[in-house]
């Protein structure tokens, strides 16, 4: 696909410019959520968006409400010079970045909770973190009211969590899943990866071969959901880089409940910490 470079490519930072904008802008508006430090896996967002929609809008915003850890939030890679820079490239026409004080003005004292679905896999290792990023992906549907919003089926979870939300609230905006984009060796692209040493970024990949051995033995009709859990957990245990397995996951896709036996549509999952980095990843069963 050719790349349009837009002239007018406007980057705005308080609530209500964005909301006229979009408002102004002609429909459809495809939104792509971002916490920054843009990687070919955003830019595959932007680009469906941008095939699909006669306006594209990034939010470029690192939602503080979603991290646990301090250090983490400090540590988390931001480039918004480049990330204008890759943007304007791929023809957004907005781009929303908000300081922290605008999405949450003092005050700011209403949470959105989307329930058990919260509290499972990631929830269980990072309370509160889905409470944010509901919080934080409401007001950006408030903001902008999108036709279609953008996300990547690496953050497994949260993407069934953002549908829950959009269909419960009745946002009446149409969630678009969109594959994740790996690494020639198969590590799904983060913008954390930039945080592990050469060995680790070598090591890394293990999680995806953990997640395609259980594939592999579902693909060959095993069904039993504790026989693909370990045959993912014994391919992770034999990596010497983990430092430790929060979680290997096969769970009903809807859910989130882990399945003793996979019946129809399923999520193999699985987070691991190598150094300072956590990496997640999954695979759909269907």
């Amino acid at each position: 696909m050719a790349q349009t470079i837009p002239h007018n490519m406007r980057v705005i930072s308080t609530n209500k410019e964005m909301s006229q904008a979009c408002r102004e802008a002609l429909k459809p508006v495809g939104l792509v959520p971002t916490m920054g430090a843009l990687h070919p896996g955003h830019l595959s967002l932007v680009g469906q968006a941008r095939a699909d929609n006669l306006t594209v809008a990034v939010s470029i915003f690192v939602n503080p409400t979603q991290f646990g850890d301090k250090k983490d939030l400090q540590g988390y890679p931001r480039d918004m010079e480049g990330d204008i820079n890759l943007l304007r490239q791929h023809g957004v026409d907005l781009v929303y970045a908000p300081k922290v004080e605008e999405v949450y003005p003092d005050g700011f004292d209403t949470w959105v909770d989307v329930g058990p679905l919260a509290d499972k896999l990631e929830g269980l290792h990072r309370p509160g973190h889905f409470r944010g990023v509901a919080t934080v992906v409401s007001k950006l549907f408030n903001v902008m009211r999108p036709d279609r919003a953008y996300f990547g089926q690496k953050d497994g979870q949260q993407v069934v969590v953002i549908q829950k939300l959009a269909r419960d609230l009745d946002m009446g905006v149409e969630v678009v899943i969109m594959p994740t984009i790996r690494e020639l060796d198969g590590l799904a692209m983060s913008s954390r990866n930039v945080q592990l040493t050469p060995e680790q970024r070598q090591a890394a990949p293990v999680v995806h071969s953990a997640l395609c051995q259980a594939y592999l033995l579902w693909t060959d009709g095993e069904r039993d959901g504790d026989k693909l859990r370990q045959a993912a957990q014994e391919i992770l245990r034999s990596e010497s880089m983990v430092d430790s397995i929060d979680y290997v996951s096969v769970a009903n896709i809807s859910t989130l409940d882990e399945v003793e036996r996979v019946e129809g549509r399923a999520m193999v999952s699985a987070a691991a910490h190598m150094g300072p980095v956590r990496l997640i990843d999954n695979l759909v069963l269907e």
